[in-house]
Formats: C-alpha cells, sequence, structure tokens
C-alpha cells in the first residue's frame, strides 16, 4: 500500500507550519503508525492540504521509494532507522535559522525553552539536495542525538516522540534563531548546564502545551 487518508495530527501539523511561515512550497512531516510504517505528506505545498488528500505509506524496510513519494522521503526513513526513539520529524525552512546556520553563527539555549533543542544545534555542511539513501544517511549521522538539526543553506529538520513534539521544536527553532540573532548584538551569555538540566524536566509538559496552542491557533478553513 503507498497512500492512506491523510491522518488528522498530520494534516494539523501541515498547516501549523505553514500558518507559521515555517514552509512555503516546500517541506514534509511523517510520523510512524503503530505498524512501524511511515506516513509522509504528499510533496504539494503543506498549506494546501485538505481532508481529501491522501499521504504516502512507506515500509520501514523499503530500499525504494513508492512512486509519487518526495525524493526527501530518504530523510525521515534514514532518521527513523538511526533513532529509534523518533515517531515524528518535520522538515521546513526556518528563515532566520537557516540565515544563522549559513553565517556560522551557532543556536545556543538563550532562553528556558531553547534549552528543548539542546546545548547547541549541529549543522549538516552539505548544501545540496538530501535526495538519495546515502546523504540521508550522513544526514542522521550529522543529528546524532538530537532533537533538531539545521541545514547549511537549506532549512532544517526537527524530530520527537511524536508530532506534537517535532513541530513544537520546528516552531522552538525559529523563536531561539531570532533570540540568538538579537542578543549577537551584546554579549549572548547561554545557559548553564545545569540551568538547561532544570528546563528540561520540563520539556514535555511544555512542548504539549505549545502544541496546543499552536494547533488551535492556527485557521481550519482548508480548501
Amino acid at each position: 500500500m503507498t497512500e492512506s487518508r491523510i491522518d488528522e495530527d498530520l494534516l494539523d501539523a501541515a498547516g501549523v507550519l505553514a500558518h507559521a511561515g515555517l514552509v512555503s512550497a516546500f517541506g514534509h512531516v511523517s510520523a510512524l503508525r503503530e505498524d512501524g510504517q511511515l506516513l509522509i505528506t504528499p510533496p504539494r505545498p503543506l498549506g494546501s492540504l485538505s481532508p481529501a488528500d491522501r499521504a504516502m505509506v512507506i515500509a520501514p524496510e523499503a530500499t525504494e521509494l513508492p512512486e509519487g513519494t518526495p525524493r526527501e522521503a530518504w530523510i525521515h526513513l534514514a532518521i527513523y532507522r538511526a533513532r529509534p526513539d523518533v515517531r515524528a520529524i518535520c522538515r521546513a525552512q526556518p528563515e532566520t535559522a537557516t540565515a544563522l546556520a549559513s553565517a556560522d553563527l551557532p543556536i545556543r539555549p538563550l532562553h528556558g525553552q531553547g534549552a528543548f533543542l539542546g546545548t547547541e544545534v549541529p549543522v549538516f555542511p552539505d548544501v545540496a539536495l538530501v535526495r538519495d539513501r546515502e546523504r540521508a544517511e550522513s544526514l542522521a549521522t550529522a543529528l546524532g542525538a538530537s532533537p533538531a538539526l539545521l541545514l547549511r543553506g537549506n532549512g532544517a529538520v526537527t524530530v520527537g516522540a511524536d508530532l506534537g513534539s517535532a513541530v513544537a521544536r520546528m516552531w522552538l527553532l525559529e523563536s531561539s534563531a531570532r533570540i540568538n540573532a538579537r542578543a549577537a548584538a551584546g554579549r549572548p551569555r547561554p545557559l548553564t548546564q545545569d540551568e538547561q538540566d532544570a528546563w528540561r524536566v520540563t520539556e514535555s509538559e511544555l512542548l504539549g502545551r505549545l502544541w496546543t496552542h499552536l494547533r488551535t491557533d492556527y485557521p481550519k478553513g482548508r480548501p
């Protein structure tokens, strides 16, 4: 099977990313079903999707992508194979975060919720589109155990134990990038490790609250 009715959570994730300006014509969202298969949005602008649309289903052991699947689905497959803790992935183009990666300016936790992105967001240096298995596996290696990865000149990826966490982290990535960019005019003071650890105790609760906010804040009038 290569298609499925698009899931409500997947549709809301797509809508939130589009409404927040984190994607335009490009970007995609995926989640693992209970049977282990990957459900990913079709290669269309996320803001244009409706409940009538079909999502693509990919077997986790796939060696080729089904016809019509976005080629960057290799990114999702590679990350799921490398990270058993990940159940959802967002691929987007947050503008400020992309600019900082291109300028070799790190994104560090300068505010509490920034700690949910790790001590410093890693950067994948290859600017080419990641549309093959080998490059996708290199990207998954660069992500490592991090919740987010910047792609130099090519947006970002965030992951989570569920769609809400992955989407909330993408929103936080751009928010944290803006804070880092503004703080660069002075003397940025990243949170200490102890301060980051204290915030991470609240991570599941606060990411869930942020997802609820983002999900209810965007207009539901889909085409």
